[in-house]
């Protein structure tokens, strides 16, 4: 059934804010495809600059009329080069101006385009061809084309684009052309319109899945449409102000909000981590998305300038921060927005907010002496930073409140377009993920009976909205265990929500853990290769929203205690209730695990950096079905372990 956004129902219960938000976005409230937004953009903001990338050589810059003439064109000459609708188009490549032009042109010649960075292992991206059924590919650059050729003629790919301008090479069985050429071919031909709908189905997006290949997630035009058009409810960007972009332009999260921001006229300028901290100062922007590593790296650098100040000039910063850290606190008890303290009494609010007046003269005077300066770092003009792929840590939170940058958390996922719950300006309640955006419902069930749980109770969350995807790409096992028969998609999240329905995330049930870079990580091959030492009995990662995996390994006893046997004996002692002579917090022993670990997890085929395991702790108790940490089918029960194990595993980290 086809949804509309713009008028319907899905809209009705929202805050005046949101409505105003809404207003706005009048021009896009009847659209089909996503597509259809930007020639009314151009429309509107025609000489604006949208696209700029500062470090490509030489320097692009494009506005809104040349950004759509340049879909158009690109579309085009898909057409005229066979490209049919509804077939896939595989584009492998990473931030670029181009690589927008590519994934609207894609979608403009009624195409899906199925994306993944030019970085990713070659196997992974020869999977997402093949399993995709692509008949075009779209890559970076030459480089990018070199890494997959050789296996090109295994699969149906009949047309090849580079997104650079450099020399097509010779292929017998395949037409390549350079972006250039594309635009000239399509410039000589008039684009054939297709007629899309809510439920075309517009990309496929790969996420990582347990057995360690990917899954394609079928987002439609409808799912990002939702996204574009609820946004306006929770930011109100303005025309020209500027959005800087340093995540993955083909990951679902910066996708949809570049889609979003830039249809409200927005320039977008593209960084990376080389430039990110020259680019913020150098541009101003005022809004970003980042994940929380990204706000740790401001945190820490702020820190650093801190310690570089002389010893009585520390000694002043640390306490106007702790100051500020109590004015923050009371301010949020007297507003209501304390996740501690969800429901204060008129005479709790009353005491915050006599405490908080107490306290202001000196959070003010920080403030100009110490975090105004701090600000200058962000480029001074922030109205929100938008943080997701992770949770918040308390003292990123707290510490941006304090220098009153706004940051405003998510929460998501690739199945669901990504955004289901948002933090608003006007109720930001700081430790939670908000509440849900429009037309989204959000049930709280008993992980194990699924059966729904009262406001406030922690279990497992599910969630039902317009942004579901339809599915995985041609599994439709993996299917129907995500998403039930009445709708209801499983986020692998476990948390609870308050009486105000904000989420509250406090774990994971399901395997991938998500660190604080982004990345996901499939827990399940890495455990298996550590399993093959003989010093491994059991192992789990843990690291969710953590900068680095981290494991709980239950040794083998029995082949630790070989081992010992041919060292020196200084490190052993006796450990009666579980009969072993190893002093498990020995160097020697330590070294041995680490040992065993680096080489395992680095001999794993399609082995990446973010793999590594960095700290680790082994514990005597066996996981099993009698203590609870096992399933029936002898499946580890990660949220019982994690629970058991969380003073450990903080420590760990700490």
């Amino acid at each position: 059934m086809t949804k509309t956004y713009g008028n319907s129902s899905l809209l009705s219960n929202i805050t005046e804010q949101e409505r105003q938000g809404l207003q706005r976005l009048a021009d896009y409230s009847n659209i089909k495809s996503l597509p259809e937004i930007w020639p009314l953009a151009a429309k509107r903001f025609n000489d604006i600059v949208v696209l700029r990338d500062p470090h490509a050589k030489p320097e692009v810059i494009l506005t809104f009329t040349q950004l759509n003439q340049q879909i158009q064109q690109f579309a085009a000459g898909l057409q005229a080069l066979g490209v049919k609708a509804l077939e896939r188009v595989s584009l492998i490549s990473d931030n670029s101006p181009r690589w927008f032009v590519a994934d609207q042109g894609i979608m403009t010649a009624g195409a899906v385009d199925a994306v993944r960075s030019s970085q990713a292992e070659r196997e992974e991206l020869l999977f997402i061809i093949a399993n995709s059924g692509s008949t075009a590919l779209v890559v970076e650059d030459l480089k990018t084309f070199n890494k997959l050729q050789e296996r090109l003629h295994e699969l149906p790919i009949q047309l090849v684009v580079l997104l650079s301008d450099e020399a097509s090479p010779t292929d017998e069985t395949l037409k390549i052309v350079n972006f250039t050429q594309l635009l000239e071919i399509g410039a000589k031909r008039s684009l054939t319109p297709v007629k899309q709908t809510h439920d075309t189905l517009a990309t496929l997006i790969y996420t990582s899945g347990t057995t360690g290949k990917p899954k394609g997630v079928m987002l439609s035009h409808g799912n990002l449409i939702h996204q574009v058009i609820v946004l306006g409810t929770v930011l109100q960007p303005q025309p020209g102000d500027i959005a800087l972009s340093i995540l993955p332009t083909w990951h679902v999260y910066e996708r949809t909000v570049e889609y979003f921001l830039l249809s409200q006229g927005c320039t977008q300028i593209y960084t990376n981590l080389r430039f990110v901290k020259q680019d913020l100062k150098e541009f101003k922007p005022n809004y970003m998305l980042g994940v929380p590593r990204l706000w740790e790296s401001i945190y820490e650098g702020a820190q650093k300038q801190f310690r570089e100040q002389p010893a009585n000039k520390q000694r002043l910063i640390n306490y106007f921060l702790g100051v500020s850290e109590k004015y923050i606190k009371a301010q949020r008890v007297a507003q209501g927005l304390s996740l501690e303290n969800l429901n204060p009494s008129l005479v709790a609010r009353l005491a915050a907010r006599i405490q908080a007046s107490a306290l202001l003269p000196l959070h003010a005077l920080g403030e100009r002496l110490v975090y105004a300066k701090v600000r200058e770092a962000t480029g001074g003009r922030i109205k929100q930073m938008i943080s997701g792929g992770g949770a918040l840590p308390k003292h990123i939170d707290n510490f941006f409140e304090i220098i009153n940058v706004e940051l405003l958390q998510g929460y998501g996922l690739t199945e669901t377009s990504p955004v289901t719950h948002v933090r608003r300006s006007w109720h930001n309640l700081r430790g939670s993920a908000g509440q849900p955006i429009s037309g989204t419902e959000t049930k709280i069930v008993d992980p194990e009976t699924r059966k729904p749980l009262p406001t406030g109770e922690r279990g497992l969350v599910l969630l039902k909205g317009p942004q579901i995807m339809q599915g995985y790409y041609q599994n439709p096992e993996a299917t129907a265990k995500a998403i039930d028969t009445e709708g209801w998609f499983d986020s692998g999240d476990l948390g609870w929500v308050t009486p105000q329905n904000d989420l509250v995330l406090t774990g994971r049930a399901k395997d991938t853990i998500v660190l604080t870079n982004g990345e996901n990580i499939e827990p399940q091959p890495i455990e298996d290769a550590c399993l093959r030492s003989p010093y491994i009995d059991q192992i789990m990662l843990v690291g969710q929203d953590r900068r680095s995996l981290g494991a709980l390994i239950v040794p083998n006893l029995e082949a630790l205690q070989k081992w010992a046997e041919t060292q020196n004996s200084e490190f052993r002692i006796q450990n009666s209730e579980f009969k072993t002579e190893v002093d498990l917090e020995s160097k020697i022993v330590q070294d041995l695990f680490r040992q065993e670990l680096n080489r395992e997890v680095q001999n794993r085929p399609g082995y990446r950096p973010n793999d590594r395991i960095g700290l680790f702790k082994l514990i005597l108790e066996p996981f099993s079905i009698e203590n609870g940490m096992m399933t029936q089918t002898l499946k580890v029960r990660r949220h019982i372990v994690m629970e058991r194990y969380r003073d450990l595993i903080n420590g760990m980290f700490a």
